[in-house]
């Protein structure tokens, strides 16, 4: 779909603070829902806000504003390569409501988080797709991101991370 002309003019990105955490959690959940994990969500408008004001805040959002409405938002933080020696910036999540989708407002989300990691002096910028998701992995492929297919990821969370814990405790 081609981008209507004035495009620029109707697109606004601007950093998100605490006070537009309620903002952040609708699109959260709308982002579960189109990934059918609605039941996994159990962050609070009242996690998002702390996790935005601390010094310095646990995470960073970017919101995408057309024609002065939130389109959609990408959440990212930092983590560290232990082999570049530098900080990566790790996007969480990226997620354009559907009825915004073809004004090319992911890509200038992504455009402005790869500007802010190449200022930062990032080494390198990662994220994960789900493997249904073609749409997505399309769009990421054209832009030359690439899959790590040699590495796999793994999660402790719930029981299995509590037991983990236990151990130490239990030594």
């Amino acid at each position: 779909m081609a981008k209507p002309a004035g495009t620029a003019n109707n697109l606004r990105l601007r950093s998100a603070g605490a006070a537009d955490a309620a903002v952040i959690h609708e699109l959260i959940l709308a982002l579960a829902d189109y990934e059918k994990l609605r039941a996994a969500v159990v962050v609070t408008v009242e996690d998002l806000s702390a996790a935005l004001a601390g010094t310095p805040p646990a995470v960073e959002v970017i919101l995408a504003e057309w024609l002065g409405e939130v389109a959609g938002f990408a959440l990212y933080f930092h983590n560290f390569s232990t082999f570049a020696g530098r900080r990566g910036l790790y996007l969480e999540d990226l997620f354009i409501r559907p009825e915004y989708r073809g004004h090319g407002i992911g890509l200038a989300l992504l455009t402005h988080l790869a500007t802010l990691a190449v200022k930062r002096g990032c080494a390198r910028m990662e994220w994960v797709v789900l493997d249904w998701n073609r749409p997505a992995i399309d769009f990421y492929s054209k832009l030359g991101a690439r899959p790590l297919a040699d590495w796999t990821l793994f999660r402790l969370d719930g029981t299995a991370l509590s037991a983990l814990a236990d151990r130490a405790r239990q030594q």
